[in-house]
């Protein structure tokens, strides 16, 4: 394994980095344990909050320079990756606004007997996160800012293809303030990071990725009895079931679809459309679609760079085909020239068809025709993903209803592109367990201690 800077947009390798020895990630977890075991527990959350919102002001000091790095690191759009960059502040400001709030003591009423009883959160200890590369900032703000503020100490394992934004978020922390041990980037393989999990001072390990990735980190956390939270791939759909605005509700659909190249696990990729707006929604997303074209993602006008490696755009194209050969429609796109992909409808899609069980990661959309609402329902939740999902309908009641029976973490109605720092984030049956962001996400690894005093002091 080798960590390497390879612009997807011109498939030049630009830097490469050293795997860290096995005697450097020993002395890595060692300086995590022992940060846990001084500086958490000799500081206050009102002290770490003050550094972590240190760390999201030098995020938008440094916007610039970091966004260009993830530019050319896996071919985000420029404005994308600077709008990702300011993401990631605010969630380092959230955390810190919210730190008093997120680790008071919880009051228990008692049913029987005399005193009180609260519940009291703490830190666990040193935490492993291991991050994707598609969101190199926004996924390591949304799991170190809520752990730091609680006292957890961090071993970052970033993407392989992410190491200059992986060492340029260990630089912010160091430059905020924070102590030797309390956020470390490794650039560890495979095989050193199933020792990290299994390592008895680790408590916990937070992955974000692929199916496959978060089954084999979840086994060796299982054997070795830790706390896992899972962010794995999504196929969200995206409901029309009625509008007052159809070209409004096309332009949603197709900024869904577009965020990130595509490459983004809550994007809406499966667009289950009502009979009666189906042949009109079908028209117009494909000729919205068809106005974007992949460019040059350094260029302030580009809406689609190149996929985020010649490699991810190979395996599109293999899914795209296979989709073709097993019964679907191909209705435009479909072509790919180096790392960058057309913007591709397919329609007819089977359930029997590969594609329909599958997560497209690029600018890639299948079109559902539903008959009624209980075939729209089916429809959505018939994928073994169940991340988020999009329902567009002007009927309010019907908007609950149908939200009530989506198999998904998340359901956004009437709107798209509209996660935040204060909302949780997360899915259910393939696409993993736990939530990050909000408070949900900062009561993960805490350990909720019950404290039950007998006196009426």
């Amino acid at each position: 394994m080798s960590y390497a800077v390879t612009n997807p947009a011109t498939g030049e390798t630009v830097k490469t980095f050293d795997t860290i020895s096995d005697a450097d990630l020993e002395a890595a977890i060692a300086a995590a344990d022992n940060a846990f075991r001084t500086w958490s527990r000799s500081t206050t959350g009102q002290e770490r909050a003050a550094l972590v919102r240190r760390v999201g002001e030098l995020h938008s000091e440094r916007r610039q320079q970091l966004a260009d790095i993830i530019v050319e690191e896996m071919g985000k759009p420029v404005e994308q990756a600077l709008a990702e960059v300011d993401f990631a502040a605010a969630i380092y400001e959230y955390y810190a606004d919210n730190a008093d709030e997120f680790l008071k003591d919880e009051p228990i009423q008692l049913l029987d007997g005399t005193g009180s009883a609260v519940v009291r959160r703490s830190a666990l200890g040193v935490l492993l996160g291991i991050m994707p590369w598609n969101f190199p900032y926004y996924q390591v703000a949304r799991f170190a800012g809520p752990n730091l503020v609680i006292g957890n100490t961090i071993l970052l394992k970033h993407a392989e293809q992410c190491p200059e934004s992986a060492a340029a978020i260990q630089q912010i922390f160091l430059d905020a303030g924070f102590p030797e041990g309390a956020y470390v980037n490794i650039y560890a393989s495979h095989p050193q990071i199933e020792k990290v999990i299994a390592d008895p001072r680790v408590q916990g390990v937070s992955l974000t990725g692929s199916e496959r990735a978060g089954a084999k980190v979840a086994e060796i956390a299982g054997r070795n009895l830790k706390k896992v939270v899972l962010e794995l791939g999504g196929s969200d759909p995206f409901i029309l079931l009625s509008t007052d605005d159809l070209d409004a509700a096309v332009q949603n659909a197709v900024d869904a679809r577009l965020d990130n190249s595509g490459q983004s696990c809550n994007a809406a990729k499966r667009f289950v459309v009502i009979d009666e707006l189906y042949e009109p929604f079908l028209s117009k997303f494909t000729e919205k679609l068809a106005e974007v074209e992949a460019s040059d993602p350094t260029s302030e006008d580009s809406a689609l760079g190149p996929l985020s490696s010649l490699k991810a755009a190979e395996n599109l194209d293999e899914q795209v085909k296979r989709a073709v050969e097993n019964g679907a429609k191909l209705v435009r796109g479909g072509g790919r020239n180096g790392a960058f992909f057309e913007t591709t409808v397919l329609t007819d899609v089977t359930p029997e068809n590969p594609a329909s069980k599958e997560e497209f990661f690029g600018p890639v959309a299948q079109v559902f025709r539903a008959k009624d609402e209980q075939e729209a329902v089916r429809i959505a939740n018939d994928t073994p993903f169940g991340l988020g999902s999009y329902l567009y309908t002007t009927d309010k009641e019907q908007a609950s209803r149908v939200a009530d029976q989506i198999e998904a973490g998340m359901v956004f109605v009437n709107v798209v592109l509209a996660d935040g720092a204060e909302l949780p984030f997360g899915g259910v049956k393939r696409s993993g367990s736990g939530r990050e962001l909000g408070r949900f996400g900062a009561d993960e690894f805490v350990n909720k201690k019950l404290i039950r005093v007998g006196n009426d002091w």
